[in-house]
């Protein structure tokens, strides 16, 4: 291999699983996305609602609030959510709306009345509750790159010691008889002449991507030009969290309320993205070997994971005197069980003798367009939440409550199955493990922080008047955030992005006569994410393009109901 070559090896540092079916700590971290969604009561007072009770969203929050009901009760919200987001790399700016309308909540509780002091009544209630929304999208531009994507698929082939025979010689390199091989990811990038072999002595493989630095020979003449280039990136994520909650409660002298909640939660998560780099001098394979020219590519990707999962939620509200309630709840894990369907393409034009794809197809689709597939296992954080509220007179409530969530017990179980397309393939006990990835989440996550507020004033007896703040810290460990650590990502999807805190500021107006009510919310909702086209070499210090990403969204919710 010509000399000049040597220099563009950049070996990523981190080992992508061969396995086609990985996961990876970052969509732990995507699957457990926290929001605040429910009744416009609820989210008027920034969702500060677990000593309360009393409203259709506490069911799935705290179930004790099933206890406070004295009558039956129906209801349903909408929420209208006008949603911008704003990408800003240095010299490159742009930004992206959209306007989904949400179901928020629907459910009823029904009331049974025993005639007794002690035990005065027992309530059933069932509801659908919109637990997160995963909805949004962004896009922007690198002007001026310091590496390559491709440096980073030749690290992947690298440290995984493919070789070029595995890929090159196989009938079938994305559906190896055996259900293992190489990644899809060096694969695709071989095949799209995105990664360039060499062959050792020893059998072993390097592989060099299409950047590279100057050379220089030993006079110092500048005898290969350095590699330079920019990239465009777009992301679009959809789906969100629903559950169904199946409660029952009651109190104890109306003094004590409890309740617990069965939890059916439905899981759906979409992420489409988008990578493209136009580079000059790119290293190339052409017919005559490795050459210096234009590169324009591109990678596309899609990955969705849906499920069902279960969970159970125990609470408590004490009220020792009427103007104070305390309360507390547990909520276990969700367990989920879940299925991932993924795929990949390349869009290519290289000049001079470097375009030499015998179909004369500037594209390729991985596994044929066949989407992998696998079953797998996922257990979200387990929470507690503390909480407490003060009713001053029969006019005004203010409310805050904490909640702690164990983001760092994320767990990955074995897949059941797993496809290739046609064929399907069940693992052995031990053909799969995710101690790395459950290694990971432990480096990346960090246990979150909730905290809320919320205050209510009765102006007349039909007419109330609310307001809320609320903060969910950052899911990502600062260690991660800062770079420390070379990033795992699952295969054939290079790019991830690390939350900071979230921020919600919240007012709203409630009407009530005789059992009817209608609330209405507004709710300025802001997120800060940092968006990482693929994973930085921590080992040599070069930086991964990466964009500070802003969502803004302005949330209009409405909620009627009827008390009988």
């Amino acid at each position: 291999m010509n000399t000049m070559l040597k220099p563009i090896l950049l070996s990523a540092s981190v080992m992508i699983p061969a396995a086609a079916f990985s996961q990876s700590a970052v969509d732990a971290l995507s699957l457990s996305r926290q929001d605040i969604k429910g009744t416009a009561r609820y989210m008027s007072m920034g969702g500060a609602f677990g000593a309360l009770g009393g409203d259709l969203t506490t069911l799935s929050q705290n179930p004790a609030g099933i206890g406070v009901y004295r009558s039956n009760e129906v209801g349903f919200t909408l929420d209208l959510d006008a949603q911008n987001s704003k990408s800003d790399v240095p010299g490159f700016s742009s930004s992206q709306s959209r306007t989904p309308f949400l179901l928020n909540n629907i459910g009823g509780v029904l009331t049974l009345k025993l005639n007794s002091s002690v035990v005065p009544n027992l309530n059933f209630g069932f509801t659908y509750n919109k637990e997160a929304s995963f909805n949004r999208s962004w896009h922007g531009s690198f002007g001026a790159l310091n590496t390559s994507m491709t440096n980073w698929m030749a690290g992947v082939a690298y440290q995984n010691y493919v070789t070029e025979d595995e890929i090159s010689n196989a009938f079938d390199p994305y559906n190896p008889s055996s259900g293992q091989g190489a990644p899809w990811i060096t694969i695709l990038g071989y095949d799209s002449y995105l990664i360039n072999p060499e062959l050792q002595a020893d059998g072993d493989t390097n592989w060099y991507g299409q950047w590279g630095d100057p050379v220089y020979d030993s006079k110092g003449n500048q005898v290969a030009p350095g590699t330079s280039g920019t990239a465009d990136f777009a992301v679009t994520e959809s789906g969100g969290i629903d559950s169904f909650n199946i409660a029952f409660g009651g109190n104890f002298g109306n003094v004590v309320y409890w309740g617990m909640d069965f939890d059916i939660t439905n899981l759906n998560y979409t992420r489409n993205s988008y990578y493209g780099e136009n580079l000059q001098n790119a290293y190339v394979m052409g017919s005559d070997g490795i050459g210096q020219v234009p590169s324009q590519w591109s990678l596309s990707n899609s990955y969705r994971v849906s499920g069902q999962g279960f969970a159970y939620k125990l609470g408590v509200i004490v009220k020792p005197i009427q103007e104070l309630r305390i309360g507390f709840s547990f909520s276990t894990p969700t367990f989920y069980s879940l299925t991932q369907d993924f795929i990949a393409s390349t869009t290519y034009a290289y000049n001079g003798e470097a375009q030499h794809n015998p179909q004369n197809d500037p594209s390729l689709i991985t596994n044929d367009g066949y989407p992998g597939s696998y079953s797998f296992r996922f257990r979200s954080p387990w929470k507690v939440d503390v909480s407490a509220a003060g009713v001053i007179g029969s006019n005004f409530i203010i409310s805050a409550e904490y909640e702690w969530a164990k983001m760092t017990g994320m767990k990955f179980e074995d897949p059941s199955y797993y496809s290739y397309g046609n064929d399907w393939y069940t693992p052995s006990s031990n053909s799969y493990d995710y101690d790395g990835t459950n290694g990971n989440i432990g480096n990346y996550a960090k246990n979150t922080n909730t905290f809320k507020v919320g205050v209510e004033y009765r102006v007349t007896p039909q007419f109330s008047v609310r307001a809320g703040y609320a903060n969910i810290s950052s899911p990502v460990s600062d260690n991660a955030r800062k770079g420390d650590y070379d990033i795992a990502t699952a295969n054939l999807f290079p790019s991830y992005n690390f939350d900071e805190s979230t921020n919600y500021i919240s007012c709203g107006l409630g009407y009530r006569i005789k059992g009817f009510y209608a609330d209405l919310a507004y709710v300025y909702k802001n997120n800060k994410a940092t968006y990482h086209g693929f994973t930085n070499d921590v080992t040599s210090r070069i930086q991964a393009p990466s964009s500070s990403v802003s969502f803004t969204s302005n949330q209009v919710v409405l909620s009627m109901g009827y008390k009988f």
